[in-house]
């Protein structure tokens, strides 16, 4: 397939599939602290090239022997990790589960590879990468190691790099009491990105409606 008969949404990032992710773990060492709930958000591009959330895939997980739980993380994101109604599933079973959407979007948007978006995402692709090498999970969809931060984009966007901060500064909303669950942290964190790469679009919109200036 030529560049020009992909997909618009293959184009506009060279290929990847941007996939929003939150982790939320019992500590901050990918290789020591569990991996505890996951969340994925698969965006589509409407008729008139603008970003929009499309599916969300989540689960939670049991924690891999011998995990370390540090109870300041635990209390920070209020996840019991034995929660007899948590219905984790063990780390392999749970990747697969996510990954299997994602392959399958990559595929139908005619990209070539996932790539992880995240507010700081160096934390989440490290206990991804973490568990994908301990479950020894075939076929990761995502770039080992480039990703897309939101902290950075909303940085430049709105002067806000606090999630929270650049959420509200991009005129959504924001409830705190559903803060740190994967699924809502990576719901909010995509529409910020879908805001900030369709505002993008509009600023050079009319940009190139504008005069030159010489």
């Amino acid at each position: 397939m030529y560049v020009q008969d992909r997909p618009p949404l293959a184009r506009r990032f060279r290929g990847y599939l941007p996939i929003i992710v939150d982790i939320e773990t019992s500590g901050f060492c990918p290789t020591e602290n569990a991996l505890l709930e996951i969340a994925a958000v698969i965006p589509e591009m409407d008729e008139n090239g603008r970003l929009r959330l499309a599916e969300t895939h989540a689960s939670h997980v049991h924690p891999f022997p011998g995990a370390k739980m540090e109870p300041s993380a635990l209390s920070f994101n209020k996840i019991d990790p034995y929660h007899p109604f948590r219905f984790a599933m063990d780390e392999k079973e749970a990747l697969k589960k996510i990954f299997q959407p994602i392959r399958a979007a990559v595929k139908r948007q005619g990209c070539t590879r996932a790539i992880l978006v995240g507010h700081n995402p160096a934390f989440d692709i490290g206990f991804l990468n973490a568990a994908v090498e301990r479950s020894g999970v075939r076929n990761n969809p995502f770039h080992p190691f480039s990703t897309f931060d939101t902290a950075t984009l909303s940085g430049l966007a709105y002067g806000q790099t606090v999630l929270a901060k650049a959420v509200q500064a991009a005129g959504l909303e924001w409830d705190a009491s559903q803060a740190h669950s994967a699924i809502y942290d990576a719901e909010q964190t995509a529409r910020l990105f879908c805001t900030i790469v369709n505002r993008w679009k509009d600023l050079t919109a009319a940009e190139a409606g504008r005069p030159s200036r010489l």
